[in-house]
């Protein structure tokens, strides 16, 4: 039953009995429980018709019951396999305090009645609670991954199972997030209409308009830009609409998560740009691209900010890896426009969560070019959600054997040493 598919209309868990999983009520037998049930990932379609059609109060509060303890039980044996000290730090271990919290106080809500309105209305109030303690996950566990390295250095396997889990876990939380948002956006405030943005249906906007997203991030990346560097690159900004030529270009999605992804490779693209140009007065401008095909919606942001060897592309999508200097915890001395190195992985993160993407192309001496990919069509978007299986707990386990490739080497050969046979 280890990651097999549950259907979307979950068979809930019996209660009670001597003999149910739940009669007991320690979480770690609570989590293996629900951890043996997958996610049921939810279309970009299922959301808006969820919120616009029927929004019932009731039907998300069912779903969320259950699916939100499946969620965090299969991320939370994940966690139980990074190795113990990274486990230990004070940084891991307050994540994992809140995640259990967190498991906790939704299953608390497992049998009470759906037709009471104090419980739907007190289920709003937790589950607000939970977004709000959960709101500093991603520093807390950058600073964990820092303070392992600080005291252990890294090894490449020890590296490469953090990306793998970080990359897992992250998804996870946004995809948490996109839950909790979307029912306490719909459900959580007096006002049905949210003022601020009246035509999004919770955190998504069925008309997302991107050249809006793409010069908002702009202008804020620009600000940050100008206070460090006293100036900053122009922006050049076209669209091609190939579905509808002429209009502007809109698609439903998440504005916030694509104004993330614009923001990040905005301050990528200024901080290479003035590093490379130094004292000049005048900077090549950053150019972005947007276009509409039948499939994919591309952004394209271009700098000539020099580029970077292929060598070190991968790299920069490494959490283990940031050519900032370190941020200082209290903020007040880090630099506007680099940080613990989480921004590229985690926005490529965003991009693959309704299975879209993130690419670099660079042309070192040159520029950059990085590119997000979004589905065009609602139905197509799609979470794309870990699950905790067989063939995640070997992933961990397998000892990283040598390369199956030739290593190299930068020294000349000794021919007289040379075998010969």
């Amino acid at each position: 039953q280890e990651g097999a598919r549950v259907p979307h209309t979950f068979p809930v868990p019996s209660s009670g009995g001597a003999d149910s999983p739940m009669s007991a009520s320690p979480a770690p037998k609570n989590i293996d429980y629900y951890s043996k049930f997958s996610p049921s990932p939810l279309s970009m379609k299922q959301f808006l018709d969820f919120g616009s059609e029927n929004a019932c109060e009731k039907t998300s509060f069912v779903f969320l019951r259950q699916e939100l303890p499946v969620r965090l039980a299969n991320i939370m044996k994940e966690i139980n396999l990074l190795p113990d000290n990274l486990l230990s730090t004070p940084s891991v271990k307050l994540v994992q305090s809140w995640y259990i919290q967190s498991f906790q106080e939704i299953l608390e809500f497992k049998d009470k009645n759906v037709n009471d309105e104090k419980v739907t209305y007190d289920f709003t109030d937790t589950v607000v609670n939970i977004r709000n303690r959960h709101n500093n996950v991603i520093l807390v566990m950058a600073q964990g991954v820092v303070e392992y390295k600080e005291t252990y250095g890294t090894d490449p396997v020890v590296s490469q199972n953090v990306q793998y889990f970080l990359d897992r876990f992250y998804m996870s939380r946004i995809s948490i997030r996109m839950l909790l948002n979307q029912h306490t956006l719909l459900f959580g405030g007096k006002v049905k209409v949210n003022p601020a943005h009246p035509k999004q249906i919770g955190s998504i906007d069925p008309n997302c308009g991107v050249s809006e997203i793409v010069r908002d991030a702009y202008e804020n990346a620009r600000n940050l830009c100008d206070r460090y560097y006293m100036n900053s690159p122009e922006l050049i900004l076209e669209e091609f609409n190939a579905k509808e030529d002429g209009a502007p270009i809109t698609v439903v999605y998440v504005p916030s998560h694509l104004y993330h992804m614009v923001f990040e490779l905005f301050k990528n693209a200024m901080r290479a740009t003035m590093e490379q140009y130094g004292d000049c007065m005048e900077y090549p401008p950053i150019h972005c691209r947007i276009a509409m095909g039948s499939e994919d919606l591309t952004v394209k942001v271009s700098d000539r900010g020099g580029g970077v060897p292929l060598r070190k592309i991968d790299r920069l999508f490494t959490y283990t890896y940031s050519t900032a200097p370190r941020p200082s915890m209290d903020g007040a001395r880090a630099a506007p426009l680099a940080g613990y190195g989480h921004g590229l992985p985690i926005s490529r993160l965003y991009a693959r969560y309704f299975q879209g993407d993130l690419k670099l192309y660079s042309l070192e001496g040159y520029g950059t070019d990085a590119v997000i990919y979004i589905r065009a069509l609602s139905t197509e978007s799609i979470e794309r959600l870990p699950v905790y299986n067989k063939s995640v707990w070997k992933h961990y386990k397998t000892i990283h054997e040598a390369d199956d490739w030739c290593v190299p080497s930068n020294k000349p050969k000794d021919m007289t040493t040379f075998r010969s046979f």
